[in-house]
């Protein structure tokens, strides 16, 4: 009897992929990179030199633009990418779904004769009206209140996004409630970048920095996802609708071995990402890496390192193109956050630090940490804003789906701690008991080979189980998500580092101007910090037990699911910073708390209605043919005398399992069909509390049937399919 899971083995077997579909030979990635960007080298040589001065301004300074130089900017946009083959133009948003959303318009106008003109005018620019109806507003809008606007970002480039018949022209925006509110993700993260540029431009001043004009918060994010082939996939229910798989045993290998991270790329996938890696050069986004990671069929990318506006719309992009590419080789992106239980789930671990318009970067330490004064006050605002505001940085990263990865043995725990490594550690120790005097140093690393040249040595080692670790010029958060946005996540840090900048500038700044040398406020003003917030410092193993029992005594919340950290949106503390540096307004927190505790339930309806029908109408009809065929075998075999103890206890334990599982599918129908009353928060506790317990018992049971019902009856593509066979 055929089967989806033989029909999909035999498809992929037989299948035949053009893996060649770019030419590296005769294209070059210096001639790909940013070949479809409407970038500062375009505007230069097609801008008349007014407008392009005033352009830059905007960009590089964040001057506003002047409204005369929108026509001539919109011309010149629309004549470079109709050259390009654009018929379309689009303003690309980031409403709160969590994806990019966009709405196309053509280029043409009937010009009344019959013809058509190509027509573009800065207005159209600079603002769009897209429908706001049917976006998550968390109550800022009513459904019948439908008028939102879209505000062309000058600082992220626009681009063309090309398509199999023709192209589009993609200018990244802001989105807007008619009411002023920001709807989306771009419009709060670019707030917390001016506010964090407005307070480190005070220190720098401080420091008698007269140069820069300018401090911005640079981000790299590696993007961790799955490729499995497309054929598995459509044989997948909850891979389709939920992201993730909802049933699935264990496979008698999976990454225990630790033979897949580093490896060598399969050819089809290899192919995959080089063809992805060329469609974002042409976007100008700057990846450098690819690789095997931890899990089998699962992969990294990951960007160098831009103005972190920039680096979002970037990573957004990312996801997209790889979802597309993907397609071309016959595979499917996953971008879940752990798409397979029992092995290691995807993050996006978010390099973060601060820079100048002149290029320097605030978390360089140099040579000497603890002589860098100006580094270490920096730093410990850092390291401050994180012990201050742990909850906050917590909530900047909690989902349902994230959930599933925090805590485990694979991503960081929930407790937001802070890694230093050996020679910052000890510097900001030595500030603590007094004064730093030293700081450790690398040297050389012996190998022992005659053949290798010396090799220079870190003064400290890396920790992969810190949330938020301080990796040599800048921290990784290493809790993000893997399908999340990058900018909620950023938006948090970059405002509670301007907080803590804000704290330290205002000291400083009264300190010298009553008088006090500057080295001498510095000095009275770092130990303090660093004694009320050496708590969340942690460079041991976050995974351990023993860090769990310390963090506990430390006093750090342990924030476990997303449930139980959403209050923190809407308490006083919070309302409080996020107004004081205009990032949100208390209305604006107020919706995000709504959106959140309705993703989070519409998340576990989905799945919990997924599940249920995989389990009725495909594991439980499978599992009860299976009992009749053994069933009858051993009613067979009785009958002749040759029944075996162990062939009845065989089928009773199979029996047995049905029983669990259907008792499971009851259980599930009853705690889904109940509706917790009240609004979205007491749903969402309703899910967490009832629902997601039965999900996960009703997978225990349905697990347990894969290793035991006949596996030309199983229905569903399973891990060893999915996981192995490329």
């Amino acid at each position: 009897m055929s089967s989806v899971r033989q029909d999909a083995i035999k498809a992929i077997a037989c299948a035949k992929h053009q893996l060649n579909r770019v030419d590296f030979k005769k294209t070059h990635v210096k001639d790909l990179f940013g070949s479809m960007v409407f970038n500062e080298e375009v505007q230069k040589a097609r801008l008349p030199k007014p407008a392009f001065k005033a352009l830059q301004q905007t960009v590089k300074l964040g001057v506003p633009l002047d409204p005369s130089a929108a026509d001539a900017i919109a011309s010149a946009m629309k004549d470079w990418a109709i050259e390009r083959g654009a018929t379309h133009y689009t303003h690309l948003f980031q409403p709160m779904t969590g994806i990019t959303a966009e709405k196309h318009d053509s280029f043409i106008t009937p010009n009344g004769d019959g013809g058509a003109l190509a027509e573009f005018s800065g207005k159209e620019l600079i603002k769009g009206e897209p429908d706001a109806s049917s976006f998550p507003s968390g109550g800022l809008r009513a459904t019948f209140e439908a008028r939102g606007y879209t505000a062309w970002d000058p600082t992220s480039p626009a681009y063309i996004m090309e398509n199999p018949n023709g192209s589009t022209l993609v200018i990244p925006t802001a989105f807007l409630s008619w009411t002023g509110e920001a709807l989306d993700k771009k419009t709060p993260l670019l707030r917390s970048m001016e506010a964090l540029s407005t307070q480190a431009m005070r220190i720098l001043k401080i420091f008698g920095n007269n140069t820069a004009r300018k401090v911005f918060t640079t981000v790299g994010a590696e993007q961790e996802y799955f490729l499995i082939d497309k054929n598995f996939y459509y044989g997948r229910p909850d891979l389709i609708t939920c992201g993730r798989t909802l049933f699935g045993a264990p496979p008698p290998k999976g990454q225990e071995l630790e033979d897949q991270y580093f490896g060598s790329i399969p050819d089809r996938v290899l192919a995959c990402m080089s063809e992805c890696e060329a469609e974002l050069f042409k976007l100008g986004v700057p990846v450098k890496t690819r690789h095997n990671e931890v899990a089998p069929s699962q992969y990294e990318i990951a960007p160098i390192f831009e103005n972190s506006n920039l680096a979002t719309d970037h990573q957004n992009l990312i996801m997209e193109v790889m979802r597309k590419i993907a397609d071309h080789y016959g595979l499917v992106c996953l971008l879940h956050e752990k798409p397979f239980a029992g092995i290691n789930g995807s993050g996006k671990h978010n390099n973060w630090s601060m820079s100048t318009d002149t290029g320097e970067n605030l978390l360089n330490p140099g040579d000497n940490p603890h002589d860098n004064a100006q580094f270490l006050i920096f730093c410990a605002a850092v390291i401050r804003a994180v012990a201050k505001y742990s909850e906050i940085l917590r909530l900047s990263i909690a989902s349902a789906h994230n959930d599933h990865r925090l805590g485990a043995n694979e991503a960081p725990p929930a407790i937001i701690s802070i890694f230093l490594g050996e020679q910052l550690n000890d510097v900001f120790e030595q500030i603590d008991k007094g004064g730093a005097k030293s700081s450790k140093q690398g040297g050389i690393f012996e190998t022992g080979v005659s053949v290798l040249p010396p090799l220079p040595k870190e003064a400290g080692d890396r920790n992969r189980t810190s949330p938020f670790a301080f990796t040599g010029n800048k921290f990784e958060f290493r809790a993000v998500g893997s399908s999340a946005n990058i900018a909620g996540a950023n938006t948090v840090l970059n405002t509670i580092v301007a907080e803590s900048l804000d704290y330290i500038a205002t000291k400083l700044e009264a300190d010298v101007k009553a008088g006090k040398d500057l080295n001498k406020a510095i000095q009275e003003l770092l130990p303090p910090i660093i004694k009320e917030s050496k708590k969340v410092v942690f460079n041991g193993n976050g995974y351990s037990e023993e860090w769990h029992a310390e963090a506990e005594k430390r006093g750090l919340p342990n924030l476990k699911n997303t449930v139980e950290v959403l209050p923190v949106v809407t308490r006083k503390d919070t309302t409080e910073l996020f107004a004081k540096y205009k990032v949100y307004s208390a209305k604006e927190l107020e919706s995000r708390f709504n959106i959140l505790a309705e993703a989070y339930v519409k998340t576990l309806d989905i799945e919990a209605k997924t599940a249920l029908m995989m389990a009725r109408s495909m594991i439980l009809p499978a599992a009860l043919r299976y009992q009749k065929e053994v069933g009858e075998s051993i009613a067979a075999a009785k009958a002749a005398g040759a029944a075996t103890p162990a062939g009845v206890e065989s089928f009773g334990t199979l029996v047995s399992a049905i029983n669990d599982l259907q008792l499971s599918i009851n259980k599930l129908e009853k705690a889904h069909g109940h509706h917790a009353d009240g609004d979205a928060y007491a749903h969402a506790k309703h899910m967490r509390a009832d629902v997601f317990p039965a999900l996960n018992n009703l997978r225990t049971a349905a697990d347990k049937l894969e290793t035991l019902v006949a596996d030309d009856l199983w229905p569903l593509p399973t891990y060893r399919e999915m996981l192995f066979i490329k």
